[in-house]
This record gives structure tokens, sequence and C-alpha cells, in this order.
């Protein structure tokens, strides 16, 4: 099951799990309405797993790949880990689904303070076009994931700040919403 805290402000190693202390928990309900969407699934049977099937054919989740996270299997590893930790926004949502291993997604929330989440084996999340988010590797330096879009992939990433397109207006017009 996902485990999300707001971050400390240490700037020490990122993948570190970065509690406050006092924990500041943060729940499934605070996530989703930042727009996060959780999922947990079978990452032992994916290829096979109807649940899977059924998420990519409701969502429209037409493309997919799989990813490996690790210095032995993804070139110029440190320059992407410096890269995916930057913190940034996309104009589509972020879908990925962890197979093996774990890692952390950090995300914005309203009063623009982090939140760390955390992501293993069988954790698929859905960030929306527009949020403020980064990724790192926690300290056992691999994961395996799944990364899910509808039509043909889009790697763009906007450095914050990028508060100008159309996807962080909408986003941040949902988050109002959201408070009311």
């Amino acid at each position: 099951m996902v485990e999300a805290w707001y971050m400390d402000e240490s700037q020490e190693d990122q993948r570190a799990p970065h509690r406050q202390r006092p924990n500041r928990a943060v729940s499934l309900e605070q996530l989703r309405r930042l727009g996060v969407v959780y999922r947990r699934l079978d990452a032992d049977n994916y290829e096979t797993d109807p649940c899977l099937k059924e998420i990519r054919r409701a969502e429209n989740y037409s493309w997919m790949d799989i990813v490996t996270i690790h210095k032995d299997k993804l070139p110029n590893y440190e320059e992407k880990i410096k890269t995916f930790y930057e913190e940034h926004l996309h104009l589509d949502d972020e879908i990925r689904y962890i197979l093996e291993g774990s890692g952390y997604f950090d995300v914005r929330d309203q009063d623009d303070k982090w939140i760390r989440i955390f992501m293993e084996k069988g954790d698929m999340i859905t960030l929306p076009a527009g949020i403020y988010h980064r990724f790192t590797l926690d300290e056992n330096n691999y994961v395996k994931a799944m990364r899910l879009f509808v039509g043909e992939p889009v790697w763009t990433a906007y450095n914050r700040p990028a508060d100008d397109f159309p996807a962080r207006k909408q986003y941040m017009k949902f988050l109002a919403e959201e408070a009311h």
C-alpha cells in the first residue's frame, strides 16, 4: 500500500525518506484532492492482469513501455536521475506502474509544500497534467516501471516556472474548485 508524507526541508541525499519529525502523513483522500490517483495492481501478472487491461481500456491508455532505472540498465544514468528530480510539469497526465523496486514521486500541494509518495511493486499512480512534481529512486537505487500514455508518448518536461501553460492553469482551476 502506498504511503505519503510531508517532506522535511533537508537538502541531503534526495533518496532518503525526508520525513518531518513528527511525521505528517498524507492520506489517499488528500492526494485525490490534488488530482493524484492511486491504484494497487498485481505486478507479478501485469502481462495478463485483467484489471490493468480494463484500466487501459477505460482510460484510453493506448501506448505503454517499460523502463528500468538502475545504473547498469539506463544509459546516462546519473544525468537522468538529476533530470527526473528537477521540479517540472507535463502537459499530459503522467501514469507510472511499479513492476519491481521502489522510488519516490514528490508532488506540490495546494500550499506549494512537498509531499513525498513512496511507490513500490504493484503501485500505480496518475499525476494530473499541470501538477509540479519530480521523481527519485530511494536508497535501493532500482525501479522497473511501466509508463502509460493516451496516444503517442510525449516526454517533454517543463521545469518550474511553467505557470503560463494551459495545463497548469487548468490544474490550478481544479485545485480552486476542490477547495470549495
